[in-house]
């Protein structure tokens, strides 16, 4: 068995693609190991073998998987005998959900707020890559999508609500045990962490501790990921 994840190279060998971060977790999770090959958002020639432009990609054995959910339901078809990711039909439902949510609603709401921060952890045409991109779809520039984030961030954490209310009575979003609609959420998170010192949570956010609980999983994986604060602190 023979297990490559392509996804997002950033500078000093930042992993910062949420989108890979849901491929990392969903691995761990089913108890898998894979080489990792980081690839330059700029560099569409690198990942042309997978007939797309995007990571994540894995390549099990010579078969080509992209985009982070069909790797999921890949993974979960394909290694059956081991931890589930979805808990069963009925959670692979609710869980195709939650990634709508987070790909629709989250998403949309803090990643403009960022971007500009992005462009700081990525080479020069990385950084003008993004910058084109994003100022397209948005049709601002970065500096003025982050302007006010001060003020901005207050709507994602509000629509957030939905997700405290559920961590009010179990300690994921799962249930009990967390499984992929945690992964998926948390990618955002990490995502943030990784490219960004802003505080998108305020620490008392009941949701900031079930964020260091996913940082604690599998060895601590998403916490060997050095942060942008601490990056910059010199930590």
């Amino acid at each position: 068995m023979a297990l490559i994840l392509y996804e997002l190279g950033g500078l000093s060998g930042r992993r910062y693609s949420q989108f890979s971060w849901r491929t990392r977790l969903a691995l761990a999770h089913k108890g898998l190991d894979a080489e990792t090959r980081a690839v330059a958002v700029s560099d569409k020639p690198a990942i042309a073998f997978s007939g797309q432009d995007k990571v994540p990609i894995l390549v099990d054995d010579g078969e080509t998987i992209a985009d982070s959910w069909a790797i999921a339901e890949y993974l979960e078809r394909r290694y059956g005998d081991r931890p589930s990711l979805f808990g069963g039909p009925v959670g692979h439902g609710l869980c195709r959900f939650v990634n709508s949510f987070v790909d629709r609603v989250l998403i949309p709401k803090l990643v403009p707020l960022l971007m500009i921060d992005v462009i700081g952890i990525v080479d020069g045409d990385d950084g003008r890559h993004l910058r084109t991109q994003m100022e397209r779809v948005f049709g601002r520039s970065l500096e003025d999508l982050a302007g006010q984030r001060e003020t901005d961030i207050q709507g994602f954490r509000k629509l957030l609500d939905p997700v405290r209310a559920s961590l009010r009575t179990q300690p994921f979003l799962s249930g009990a045990q967390p499984a992929y609609a945690d992964h998926i959420l948390f990618s955002l998170f990490q995502w943030a962490r990784i490219v960004s010192a802003f505080p998108v949570l305020e620490p008392s956010d009941r949701l900031a501790g079930w964020r260091e609980a996913m940082l604690d999983l599998h060895g601590g994986l998403a916490r060997s990921e050095a942060p942008r604060a601490d990056r910059e602190a010199g930590v």
